[in-house]
């Protein structure tokens, strides 16, 4: 009977787990350059150092895990703003902020600000980096970024030819499979070194893309989540009665 048990225990706490999951990806429907997080059940058998006839080992039982397979990194739906700080990838690729321990992370988000330091931040005051490190802006001046990523800027009172070129987003774009989604929802290389600038990416000026969650397909997994939460705890309560049931049984005939 522990073994019935111990499997829906197992089933219960990782279906309860999956629905934060789904629940953040909820959360985050209308959150600029969101990834929306992939989940999965998977079975994971539990072993003895019992050998079978064919050299396999015994299983015992098998339980329940949710594996997190990665992020969903297809593109979301580029929203046009007028804003000239403002801009989105035009396909593959990322944006690159210093977090506050120095290093580098990247993001989809380029809904941008320039601070009271005079520096390019994203949505939540990061640095923005360019070619050589934080980018920082001429104050009051009117900015714009071409398509390349070039930030220039020109100073008021100045004559439009006077435009100067101030650095260049830096863009990148590694490999999906390297990339971890950290706990403040940006992504960094597995491997824990910085991406190399990649040319090849470009950007549209005056817009931002949306989040790639698909709210009704997040509410129908949430209701088959919390269905199948319900069937593991079902089986509990089953096996809990056939449990007492048997005592009842043993009792009695003793």
């Amino acid at each position: 009977m522990d073994r019935m048990l111990y499997v829906a225990m197992t089933g219960a706490s990782q279906a309860l787990e999956q629905q934060g999951q789904i629940a953040n990806n909820l959360a985050n429907a209308s959150t600029t350059g969101f990834r929306a997080q992939l989940s999965a059940f998977r079975a994971a058998p539990l072993r003895t150092q019992d050998q079978l006839a064919d050299g396999d080992t015994k299983v015992t039982r098998t339980y329940v895990v949710d594996s997190t397979p990665g992020s969903d990194f297809q593109p979301g739906a580029i929203q046009q703003t007028g804003n000239p700080l403002d801009v989105s990838l035009t396909g593959a690729g990322w944006l690159t902020v210093q977090t506050p321990d120095g290093g580098e992370a990247y993001t989809r988000a380029g809904n941008f600000s320039v601070n009271a330091n005079g520096q390019l931040v994203s949505a939540n005051g990061l640095p923005v980096i360019g070619a050589a490190g934080p980018i920082a802006v001429p104050q009051g001046a009117d900015i714009t970024i071409s398509n390349d990523g070039t930030i220039s800027a020109l100073t008021p009172g100045d004559p439009p030819n006077t435009i100067a070129t101030v650095d260049q987003l830096k863009l990148v774009n590694p490999d999906p499979k390297t990339m971890l989604r950290g706990d403040d929802g940006l992504f960094r290389q597995a491997n824990g070194q910085p991406a190399d600038a990649d040319p090849t990416v470009l950007v549209a000026p005056g817009s931002v893309e949306g989040s790639n969650v698909n709210p009704i397909n997040e509410m129908v997994a949430m209701i088959a989540n919390s269905r199948q939460f319900d069937m593991q705890m079902k089986l509990l309560q089953t096996a809990d009665t056939d449990d007492q049931t048997a005592n009842a049984i043993l009792t009695f005939t003793s």
